[in-house]
């Protein structure tokens, strides 16, 4: 059975816009994995974590039959090809790849929360996710995308 997901991918270290696109060129190739839409590229500056360069971000939304623990191992083994090492949280990488939502399943297990725990907060996703799925509801908050957009972005 197929779901409906989207990844926030970001990158701030290299070759940032080659790391975004290779990431999607590899979960494209992914037999269980389809490409429905991508989002514009973003500039951001980093959210929190140590001083570090600035991210080019974006949201895709994909369908796949990948259980929500096979597509985070999928999604590391991406950010792994692309030169990702975890050495401190919060820290610079090539490549993050982050599920932000799974359907309207919530999950909450050690190493994998979805909805993604800090989306509702970060304008870096909810930007290029309103662009692609303005009207997808959250299933924690029962509201739209872009309806958590503009709520933020008048605080």
């Amino acid at each position: 059975m197929m779901c409906r997901a989207f990844i926030a991918l970001g990158s701030n270290v290299g070759d940032r816009e080659r790391f975004l696109k290779q990431a999607v060129k590899e979960l494209k190739a992914v037999a269980s994995i389809a490409l429905i839409r991508e989002s514009s590229i973003i500039d951001t500056e980093p959210a929190g974590g140590p001083p570090q360069g600035r991210f080019l971000n974006q949201v895709i939304e994909i369908e796949t039959s990948l259980s929500p623990e096979a597509l985070l191992a999928e999604l590391q083994r991406v950010e792994r090809r692309c030169g990702r090492v975890r050495r401190e949280k919060w820290g610079p990488r090539t490549l993050d790849l982050d599920i932000l939502l799974y359907g309207d399943r919530i999950i909450h297990q050690p190493g994998l929360d979805i909805p993604h725990p800090r989306m509702l907060h970060r304008s870096f996703v909810l930007r290029p996710l309103c662009e692609i799925a303005p009207s997808f509801v959250h299933p924690v908050t029962r509201q739209r995308i872009c309806d958590i957009l503009e709520e933020n972005s008048r605080e």
